[in-house]
């Protein structure tokens, strides 16, 4: 039996998985800089019954956006929070994540020689307007006044950038629409439904599990053509993937639910462990199970896709928990430490750095963005980000919704 922390604080292996799956994050999105990637590396098709590395992280990441949710609102409740305070804390980052996400997805279908300002400039100024919005300011009260004008200077910015925009293509611009609403849009979207879930069940194993169910098969019953009759409704008002993405990050929910309760109850022994790996065990025979009917694809968010990505979740939390919260093995982590502490400043580091290179036109010679060198390229630059990103913490740029 092993004594850890509290049971309402959070866990090492948490921020841990956060830093390792935001470095392969950063690692795969560099891909579109290179050429000869193995296909197994890659995103695969939307008509393809396949799946590659690259399709794995996403939902890895919103699993992890789970695992964070009943720690966060339990150590706010224990802080003296009300319950319209939480809510409104749901709110407010349900509000920013889908925010910043329209704008990366605008990015996506800007035209440079449609706007008074080339794409990368807005691109900069986008991001810019970020960390300005919401940079974690020091609690200093002679300087609250700053703060907040720097905050408003920030919003203005981003209405500025809106009114700017111009996307399509020159012929016929259009302006900002929410297409889709992007990794972060998505993120947002998960996290409000599972957030609110747990809000309402608290540490109820059975109703966190349920809420799981309830995407899991909501997300299969479309698939299966059970929810036709919701077609009129299904342009105004829907789950997210079909209920994928909250199934991905209520998986997350259910398993530090799990250690919440049981680590009251009886401390924390390997039992634990066998229930997450029993999980991952039976999420990965669901999706393998479901596959002959609709394939693996993340573009279509099928049932095989989230069976199978929970189940790598699982029994990779399982094996970071045993090595970093029980064998307290976790100094070969530290290097990486920004990326799991400082997550969406990390995300929004290589949105400068590509924009400042297409600015001035720079680009590394072919054989170093090619097979196996072009690989360890992406990898050092995902390292680099991180670096930067813990450079930027410790001059007091951080971002936090």
């Amino acid at each position: 039996m092993q004594n850890l922390k509290p049971a309402s604080l959070r866990l090492d292996s948490i921020d841990i998985f956060r830093a390792v799956t935001m470095l392969i994050m950063i690692f795969v999105n560099d891909f579109w800089t290179l050429k000869g990637v193995p296909e197994w590396m890659e995103h695969s098709k939307g008509p393809d019954d396949a799946m590659g590395l690259s399709d794995v992280v996403f939902p890895v990441f919103l699993f992890i956006v789970g695992l964070s949710i009943p720690f966060a609102i339990a150590n706010r409740r224990s802080k003296g929070d009300s319950n319209a305070t939480i809510l409104f804390h749901i709110a407010e980052r349900t509000f920013a994540l889908l925010l910043m996400g329209i704008f990366i997805v605008n990015l996506e279908n800007a035209a440079s020689s449609a706007m008074v300002v080339s794409k990368y400039i807005w691109e900069i100024g986008m991001v810019v307007a970020f960390f300005l919005i919401w940079n974690v300011y020091p609690a200093n009260p002679d300087k609250k006044p700053l703060f907040i004008g720097l905050k408003a200077l920030g919003y203005l910015l981003l209405i500025g950038l809106a009114y700017i925009y111009r996307g399509g293509d020159a012929a016929n611009p259009s302006g900002m629409e929410t297409h889709w609403y992007g990794i972060l849009g998505l993120i947002g979207w998960a996290y409000l439904l599972c957030a609110l879930v747990y809000f309402f069940a608290k540490d109820s194993i059975a109703l966190n599990v349920i809420g799981w169910l309830f995407f899991i098969l909501f997300n299969a019953a479309e698939f299966a053509g059970m929810l036709s009759f919701l077609d009129p409704v299904k342009e105004y008002v829907w789950i997210v993937g079909s209920g994928s993405m909250p199934a991905f990050t209520m998986g997350g929910v259910v398993a530090s639910v799990t250690y919440r309760l049981y680590s009251k109850k009886n401390g924390i022994t390997t039992t634990y462990l066998l229930i997450l790996a029993i999980l991952g065990v039976v999420c990965l025979a669901y999706g393998f199970g479901v596959r002959p009917f609709w394939g693996i694809s993340k573009i279509r968010a099928t049932p095989a896709w989230v069976g199978i990505c929970s189940g790598i979740a699982f029994i990779a939390f399982a094996f970071l928990f045993w090595l970093v919260d029980l064998k307290k093995i976790k100094s070969w982590a530290s290097v990486i430490k920004p990326a799991g502490t400082a997550t969406l400043t990390c995300y929004l580091v290589p949105y400068i750095w590509y924009a400042v290179l297409a600015l001035v036109n720079f680009s590394l010679p072919e054989f170093l963005r090619t097979g196996i060198v072009g690989l360890a390229k992406s990898f050092c630059f995902a390292l680099l980000v991180i670096f930067v990103t813990g450079l930027l913490n410790r001059i007091g740029i951080r971002l936090k919704i």
